[in-house]
Parts: C-alpha cells; structure tokens; sequence
C-alpha cells in the first residue's frame, strides 16, 4: 500500500525559521528638529540584500506609507513621535512579514532654541559634546550652559564639552544663546535634554542557586550578574569567585560556576584587564555563617622603634582590602594577596602626647 503524499503533509514538513526584525535607520537629519526642517529614515531587512522585500512606515499604531524610504518634509511640531518600519514579501507559499524596527524618535520643536545631547547614554570617563542650536544660524556672542539649573559654561560658540564624565554629570541640560540683532540683543532658551551617564563595569552581584535541577544535589551553582557598557569592539569578561575569602578556582569566561553546598559568605569579582577595570560584589552568605576569627596582630614594639609618644592601636571595622597604616605590618598578613585573604583588618592608630 502506498501512502500519497498530499501538498498538506509537504507544508507540514517544512522547517521554520524565527522571524527576521527590520532596521530602521537616520539617514539624512537630525532626530530633534526645528519646525520646517527635515528629516530621511530608511528600512531594511539585514542580510537579505537581493531580496524582494517591500515596506510599511508607522507612527505609533497608524500605518503612513509603503516604501523603503520615508521623508518627513518641512517637519510641523505634530508630526513628533515615534517611527518604525516592517518588512513584507510574497513567496509562492506566502505572504511573510519581518517584527517591527526599533522605534527612531522624531522630536519637532517649534521653538528658536535646541540644545542638540548624545541620544544614548554615555560612559563615565568619556567626553560629551552638547550643541546649543538655533534657529536661522544667527552668529552668537555667548552660550550658557546649565544643568539641573545651575550655571556650568559660558562661551561664543554654540559647541559645549563636558570631559571626564561622572554618574554626577547625569541630569537635565539646556542652553541659553544670545546673539546682536539690528538694534537690540537676543536671547532664548532651550527645552531641557536629559542625558544618561552609565558606568563602565557595573557593581557585580552574585546569585546563589542551591537547588538547580541540572546540578547534583550536594552541589550549588554561583551566578555573578554584571553589565559592561563598553563600545565597539566589546572587551571579555574574567570571573572570580570566593568564599570566606578564598578562591574557587582561576579566572574564568563563564559567570557561574558549581560548587561543593558549604556554609560561608561567597563573593564574585569581575575583572576586563583590556579596560584596567576590576569590581567586586557584596558578601552573600549561605547557609549557618560563623564570624570569621582573625589572628591576634603582634604587638607594635615588635614592629617598630620606640617613639617619644604612646601610640594604641584600635580596631575599628573589617573590610577589604588590607589598608594598614605601617607597610611594615603587612608581615602580619603573610603577603597573602586580595584574592587569597579579602577581609582583613583596618588599623587606626590614635597618638597621644
């Protein structure tokens, strides 16, 4: 007996694939405006460059138009919002569409001033250029910078720098340009930009996993979470894990790692050596965590001569990594290093005469 093979069972059989995502890109213009300018975007499906591909244009839920070029001529202040596109084909067997774009935010200001800021976020240690734009392009005599309404700049030309960037300089930005006219001077003021300022290397944090279904059950996974914010090309990440000081094992490319259930504090530590960045977690302990017992220090006649005035040491808190007042101490700790010995002893040494 033999089996026919109708069209339906040949369909079912076919693999599928994951559906592409079209890009939408700025071309042509800037994404913040004056009114009566303009702006060119272009949509695309990646990879597939002879490909008959065809595209809707949107604005929030409404469709505008099918083309891979969308132009916004002689922008109004009402046609602000948010644009992304689709990809569409018809093969013999079907109509397919790509996921929409990332949205591209068009702002069209009606105003005379725009203080033009980076659109992503920056990095700390890096330098901003804001531009303080304004309408016509008249020849400006003095730009004034402010952040969070504070004075921060003043200068002739509309390009401002703010170098060696800090979590400190995230906030709201604006300018104030004044220029000559006939017979009086100008002035105006931007609408606030806000700029975000992202760390590098953000702080770890380490996740304890004790009943994961993929490990033996005498054994527990350790996930250190970390973001690194780096441009092109994006640099590795090393991972160290601790516990009670000690480490589990060499540097490695994976952020978890299995380990024997014992009680003690853990720690992560994520380290991009091509960048000279290294940052450490919070203790997280597991299980029942006893104080760790440190050894009692040798007294401070038996590390140093005799001074004309009494010292005492007092042992305030412990932490890491070892800070002594005397390098001579550092015997005491057996030059073990940060990764061997993290918590260690900070000692305050309070003179009296």
């Amino acid at each position: 007996m033999v089996e026919r093979l109708t069209c339906q069972h040949f369909f079912s059989v076919l693999p599928t694939s994951a559906p592409q995502t079209a890009v939408a890109e700025l071309v042509k213009g800037l994404p913040w405006i004056f009114s009566g300018e303009s702006v060119h975007l272009k949509c695309s499906v990646p990879g597939n460059v002879s490909a008959e591909w065809r595209y809707r244009w949107f604005r929030g839920g409404e469709q505008l138009q099918e083309s891979e070029y969308f132009v916004l001529w002689k922008a109004r202040p009402q046609q602000s919002g948010k644009y992304y596109c689709q990809g569409l084909r018809t093969t013999w067997i079907n109509t397919q569409h790509t996921l929409h774009s990332l949205p591209i935010e068009i702002e069209v200001d009606g105003g005379w001033a725009i203080l033009q800021a980076p659109p992503l976020p920056m990095l700390v240690g890096e330098t901003m250029t804001l531009t303080c734009r304004v309408r016509n392009n008249p020849k400006l005599t003095e730009v004034i910078l402010y952040k969070d309404g504070v004075e921060l700049q003043i200068q002739r030309g509309p390009e401002l720098r703010v170098t060696n960037l800090t979590l400190q300089h995230h906030g709201s930005y604006w300018c104030r340009a004044s220029w000559d006219g006939r017979r009086e001077t100008n002035s105006v003021i931007s609408v606030a930009a806000p700029v975000s300022i992202i760390e590098v290397l953000t702080e770890p944090m380490l996740e304890i996993v004790p009943n994961d279904p993929l490990i033996h059950k005498d054994r527990m996974l350790l996930v250190c979470h970390v973001q690194l914010n780096a441009r092109q090309p994006v640099p590795h990440i090393h991972y160290y894990f601790y516990q009670d000081g000690l480490s589990l094992g060499p540097a490695s490319s994976q952020d978890k790692v299995t380990v024997l259930r014992d009680s003690g504090q853990y720690w992560c530590k994520a380290s991009v050596p091509t960048l000279g960045l290294k940052r450490l977690s919070e203790p997280l302990g597991y299980g029942r965590v006893t104080a760790l017992q440190l050894p009692r220090p040798p007294p401070l006649s038996s590390l140093l001569s005799p001074l004309p005035f009494p010292m005492q040491p007092v042992i305030l808190q412990t932490h890491c990594p070892v800070m002594l007042l005397f390098q001579m101490m550092g015997q005491w700790c057996g030059g073990t290093s940060f990764e061997q010995y993290q918590i260690n002893v900070h000692y305050h040494y309070q003179f009296h005469n």
